[in-house]
């Protein structure tokens, strides 16, 4: 279900947290679909608990789950989550856009590397 990657720069909760909302995101649990408790999910990555907890709580503070005292955490409907999830990346993606202009990046050359990367041109008819 999650694989850690310890060379990675991000500190564990976050790529905990990365993949949780990937598994949500693309349906891999299901709205309302219970999350595998604190305990489970830390014994299973052989990590503390308080790091799992902290990104269910990023989670949960996302919109991407939510929790029931004494039930657990379970998927959250993702309408929601998914527009603030794509709103939050295309802000990022604009600061990225004006920081690669101001380092000399052409308008031709910004829209071939997002053509190139979405794998397809877009009209303007």
């Amino acid at each position: 279900m999650i694989s850690l990657n310890y060379r990675d720069s991000r500190p564990i909760y976050e790529q905990i947290r990365d993949e949780l909302r990937k598994l949500v995101v693309s349906g891999a649990i299901a709205a309302d679909e219970k999350l595998p408790s604190v305990r489970a999910l830390a014994a299973q990555l052989a990590i503390n608990p308080n790091t799992i907890q902290r990104a269910y709580n990023q989670l949960e503070s996302e919109g991407y789950v939510y929790s029931v005292p004494g039930k657990g955490s379970f998927a959250a409907v993702m309408d929601d989550a998914v527009a603030a999830r794509k709103k939050e990346l295309l802000e990022q993606v604009g600061e990225l856009l004006r920081e690669l202009r101001s380092l000399g990046a052409t308008a031709e050359e910004l829209v071939a590397f997002t053509q190139a990367v979405t794998g397809k041109e877009e009209r303007h008819d």
